[in-house]
């Protein structure tokens, strides 16, 4: 049988905007399909925002992919927003934490703890990681666009 295992990724960006503008297009949930790579995310509670947000983020092509259910644990505008995903495929932890480095520059980092068995998740983690590296990238190119 496989043995589930925490499993960490994690990479940082800095983005030459304030800190509240990288802030607002994070906590925007709905709005992460239009930086985040093959993505729609809906929020699946009455709760837009703050602990207790409930959201549903569907990665794929048309109707093949996965849908990642997440619900916010800790909210501190404009710093930390933490996560746990509580699919039936993808489980674990995420973050997102926002360091101002100026008053016109912000080191993002995000990070997740993924439950999965270590084979299972050396054979994902290539995709995932270059996945959220060009989301990440696609969100500062956007943000730096509407400076």
């Amino acid at each position: 049988m496989w043995r589930v295992r925490s499993n960490h990724i994690a990479m940082s960006l800095v983005i030459n905007v304030p800190i509240e503008k990288v802030w607002a297009a994070l906590a925007d949930w709905e709005s992460q399909g239009e930086w985040m790579l093959q993505t729609t995310v809906e929020v699946t509670s009455e709760i837009r925002e703050g602990v207790g947000t409930s959201i549903a983020a569907f990665t794929g092509i048309g109707k093949f992919g996965i849908i990642d259910h997440m619900s916010v644990t800790s909210w501190n505008p404009p710093h930390v927003c933490d996560v746990i995903h509580t699919g039936k495929i993808i489980r674990g932890t995420g973050r997102f934490k926002l360091t101002s480095l100026s008053a016109q520059s912000t080191r993002f980092d995000w990070s997740e703890e993924i439950l999965a068995p270590r084979a299972i998740f050396l054979l994902i983690a290539p995709g995932l990681y270059a996945g959220v590296r060009i989301s990440l990238s696609a969100l500062r190119r956007q943000l730096h666009q509407r400076k």
